[in-house]
């Protein structure tokens, strides 16, 4: 039977006394303070528009936030509408960081920018994709490719929309793999030092590890990334028929999304309400672990999520090559040329830009270029440069025997 916490009379009396007398958290971040790395005056704060529903509705016209909608969040090769995209994915981070945020007196303009931007960077076919495209790219240059920071590159660099530092920092910085009993801010002086941290990331993955939000907005973007996919990830196996419900045991906050949901939302206001910290008890984090276990073990490390790798990786190395050697030979008709740069060309984001895209290095734009591209994309793309292919990947298609099955 489905078992759903609720708040304790205690801290449900004071949040309803606080949000009656409109009193926010001392620990909600300061709009005030909010740091932009040009001094625009278009991107000056008003009474309607402040500061951070700028970065919001920044993100939202960004015009690589429409790819979320064909990016793989876990099951790839799926036509099903029933099945999470990435773009579900963001809506449901910012829906319950929100709420949460809302509910703990903090700043929801500053959450629900970190939570609309936090995957733009990721690469087509989930993290499989992104495991590929940083073994190519440190393999021709000594660095690393991150979806977080990659991220921050789309927003800051590829497209600099001039969005405040505490974004960009909740951004980097939201790692849902890396999940904390307890979080706290760490301070952050200013772009220099997160620059700095950028590069320190991109030269060892360990530090990518390190990151901490700066801010507790960007805090709860981090836990609700884990909280948003822990239980929709279950849904989605049972819905593509890789697993049945029952597989999962209850490790004390519930099997199915809304009990995961609501119940680990409650403890973490029941131990973090008005604090400079989220926390959740050591029995909650204990079975967040376990059931974060459980997905790994029957739906992220399955045969049914891992059969196409070894063909998204060997399609990738291809495509990756390909396009490399086509903007060495200056080979103007390549896609690469046409649909990419051309398109990063536009005179408003060309202005803004430090260095020309052009003169990027070469196979930062090719990474650029694939990190870009949608599932469906990638699979044309491989198709149209590499006709003669062996290599395929095959979809589940609606009337599939495997999905009536």
């Amino acid at each position: 039977m489905a078992h759903y916490e609720e708040l304790s009379s205690g801290i449900g009396a004071r949040m309803a006394d606080d949000l009656a007398h409109r009193r926010p958290s001392p620990y909600a971040f300061d709009e005030a303070k909010a740091l932009r790395r040009r001094d625009n005056p278009h991107d000056a704060a008003n009474v309607w528009r402040p500061a951070f529903v700028r970065d919001a509705d920044k993100i939202l016209n960004c015009p690589y936030y429409n790819r979320y909608s064909d990016k793989t969040q876990v099951f790839s090769l799926y036509k099903n509408d029933d099945i999470t995209r990435r773009s579900l994915h963001v809506q449901l981070v910012s829906r319950i960081a929100r709420t949460l945020g809302r509910a703990l007196g903090l700043n929801t303009g500053l959450i629900e920018a970190i939570a609309l931007g936090h995957d733009i960077g990721h690469t087509p076919f989930g993290h499989t994709g992104e495991r590929f495209l940083d073994a190519l790219f440190y393999a021709h240059t000594g660095l690393h490719f991150a979806h977080n920071l990659h991220s921050v590159r789309v927003l800051d660099e590829i497209f600099p929309l001039n969005l405040c530092l505490q974004t960009l920092d909740g951004i980097a910085a939201h790692n849902g793999e890396l999940e904390l009993g307890e979080y706290h801010p760490a301070p952050l002086e200013g772009f220099a030092a997160f620059d700095a941290q950028m590069r320190a990331c991109r030269a060892d993955t360990q530090n990518v590890k390190k990151l901490v939000p700066c801010t507790l907005e960007g805090c709860v973007v981090r836990i609700c990334d884990i909280i948003a996919y822990l239980g929709k990830d279950r849904h989605d196996a049972q819905t593509s028929k890789a697993v049945a419900r029952e597989t999962f045991a209850d490790a004390g906050i519930g099997t199915i999304n809304a009990e995961i949901v609501n119940n680990l939302m409650v403890n973490l206001l029941e131990n973090s309400y008005h604090q400079p910290f989220l926390r959740l008890d050591e029995a909650h984090f204990a079975a967040l672990r376990a059931a974060k276990e459980d997905n790994y073990r029957l739906i992220y490390r399955s045969e049914e999520v891992q059969s196409a790798d070894e063909t998204v990786r060997a399609m990738m190395e291809q495509l990756y090559e390909r396009l490399l050697a086509d903007l060495e030979k200056g080979n103007a008709s390549s896609p690469v040329f046409r649909h990419h740069i051309a398109y990063l060309q536009k005179p408003y984001y060309a202005k803004h830009r430090a260095l020309p895209y052009p003169e990027t290095e070469k196979n930062q734009i090719v990474t650029d270029y694939i990190a870009s591209m949608t599932d469906d994309y990638f699979v044309d793309l491989y198709a149209y440069l590499f006709p003669k292919s062996s290599l395929k990947l095959q979809y589940v298609g609606y009337f599939d025997e495997r999905r009536e099955a």
